[in-house]
């Protein structure tokens, strides 16, 4: 069990690891020896969440899941296997993490009342401004 939260945990049966070729420089190493790791975890099949839990993953990581609803991570940044398949764990608990935690709700504000003096004032100007760009009435002259 991975833990993710004080009540949430991933089941390691739940995650399907794939090492494939990395790429990028290395010369020989790279071409034969599979150090990134393809992590793929599916939200939809997890056995240790809630529904609640589910659903709040499901809309959070919409954009990033797949039409199976699998979250795919891909970790290449060391040379060893095991440090790549490290990371993309690390990354799929930091994903979830963040997805876990609520929305806080907006409190509703007013604006102050200087606020809504400068506002005043500043539409009133602007006014004065548009008014004065009339014709000018050379009767007088």
């Amino acid at each position: 069990m991975i833990d993710v939260t004080d009540n949430i945990f991933i089941d390691e049966n739940d995650i399907e690891l794939r090492f494939i070729r990395s790429s990028g420089p290395g010369g020989q190493h790279v071409n034969k020896v599979s150090t990134a790791v393809q992590l793929r975890f599916n939200v939809l099949n997890a056995t240790t969440f809630s529904e609640d839990v589910r659903d709040l993953f499901l809309a959070k990581l919409g954009n990033r899941l797949t039409d199976a609803g699998d979250l795919l991570i891909v970790a290449r940044e060391f040379r060893s296997q095991e440090k790549n398949r490290s990371a993309a764990i690390q990354r799929l608990v930091e994903i979830l993490r963040i997805a876990a935690t609520p929305v806080k709700k907006r409190r509703k504000t007013k604006p102050s009342f200087a606020a809504k003096q400068k506002r005043i004032a500043q539409k009133k100007h602007r006014s004065d401004i548009k008014r004065n760009r009339g014709r000018i009435d050379r009767s007088d002259e």
